[in-house]
């Protein structure tokens, strides 16, 4: 009996990581977890949020700050710029947004599609600022939170790479007159981290870091709004 059982739990694994990695295969950026939404979506002169899981759960955390601004969330959990860059004109471009946030790198730099340069990083996302500005949308560009660690990947020690894109990203910013928020400058910690006051396992914010976030991007966002 207990062979038979062992049997089928390691008969049971192999099939539920070929689904996902089939699921990945067939929509390799997400395109679906958005498109219903999407479709049902009358917006003007609004604001959409681009990022990954840090943007995703923010909603999660505050909904009141997306609801009560009538602002778009469009995070999704785990993905790289690769990936964003591939759903960009579907999640923003498509829905007509005066401003967009762009949040994105730090699982580039976890390796989750595999190992990337932070040259390439920064190619991805300047992809994505070129393509919002063909469209007329203006940019936001925020710097990746801090992070010494992660937990689903604990060989890597992502902080100097964090720095690096980060100095990247606001240079680029700078350089070509585009509005920075500086997230890791607000909340990194002295082991170039992100403290405990503000996320439970040093990579996604709590509401407490959520409620630095807010008051930062929303300088950027209203100077937008006015002009």
């Amino acid at each position: 009996m207990k062979k038979f059982f062992t049997l089928l739990i390691l008969g049971i694994f192999p099939i539920c990581n070929y689904s996902q990695d089939t699921t990945m295969n067939k929509d390799w950026p997400n395109l679906n977890k958005y498109a219903k939404e999407n479709s049902q979506l009358a917006t003007t002169n609004t604001v959409v949020f681009m990022g990954d899981s840090i943007t995703e759960f923010w909603k999660v955390n505050d909904e009141s700050y997306f609801n009560c601004n009538s602002y778009i969330n469009r995070g999704i959990s785990g993905q790289t710029t690769p990936q964003m860059l591939l759903r960009f004109r579907q999640d923003v471009i498509e829905l007509n947004p005066s401003v967009v946030v762009i949040l994105a790198g730090i699982n580039d730099i976890a390796e989750n599609t595999g190992p990337i340069s932070i040259e390439s990083i920064m190619e991805n996302i300047i992809s994505m600022v070129e393509l919002a500005k063909a469209n007329k949308i203006k940019v936001i560009l925020c710097t990746v939170l801090p992070a010494n660690h992660f937990n689903w990947n604990p060989k890597l020690e992502p902080a100097d790479k964090v720095i690096a894109l980060n100095h990247l990203i606001s240079n680029y910013a700078k350089k070509n007159k585009i509005t920075c928020v500086d997230y890791y400058a607000a909340m990194v910690d002295d082991e170039k981290g992100l403290p405990i006051i503000y996320s439970a396992d040093g990579v996604h914010p709590n509401l407490e870091g959520y409620k630095v976030m807010e008051v930062l991007v929303q300088k950027g966002i209203s100077t937008y709004l006015k002009k």
